[in-house]
């Protein structure tokens, strides 16, 4: 399966645009400048906002929940990174920690670095060295 920005169609679940929530209230919702947003490296965590959709035909619940990536790569101005945090288990969603999740550098609101031990015991040696 190719690498795509999630939707809740193809996928139960997407990303939010941290960009426009900070602008809707710019006094309360506080996200990383531009500059550091589009400046991630290898290893950084982000916080992404997922906008997740779960159950069947009957009953549909959906919200939008805070979850940390740790970024891998950079890909034509946008990273690839993978599923730190655990969304939980509930009906027909995929999304999994490792899960591989495609995002902008609208969709970050959180910037943190893990310790490289971190980094070393999730993703073996080779991690940091690329």
């Amino acid at each position: 399966m190719t690498l795509h920005i999630a939707t809740i169609a193809q996928d139960g679940w997407t990303l939010e645009s941290g960009e426009k929530r900070h602008a809707q209230d710019p006094d309360t919702f506080e996200i990383p400048s531009r500059v550091k947003r589009e400046s991630l490296s290898r290893g950084d965590a982000v916080q992404l906002l997922f906008d997740i959709e779960t159950g069947d035909t009957d009953q549909v619940d959906r919200g939008v929940d805070r979850m940390w990536v740790i970024v891998k790569e950079r890909a034509d101005g946008l990273y690839i990174g993978v599923l730190d945090s655990d969304p939980g288990i509930a009906e027909g969603l995929t999304l999994r920690p490792g899960t591989e999740v495609l995002f902008g550098p609208e969709h970050v609101i959180d910037i943190d670095r893990p310790p490289d031990n971190y980094l070393l015991e999730k993703f073996g040696p080779s991690f940091l060295d690329k």
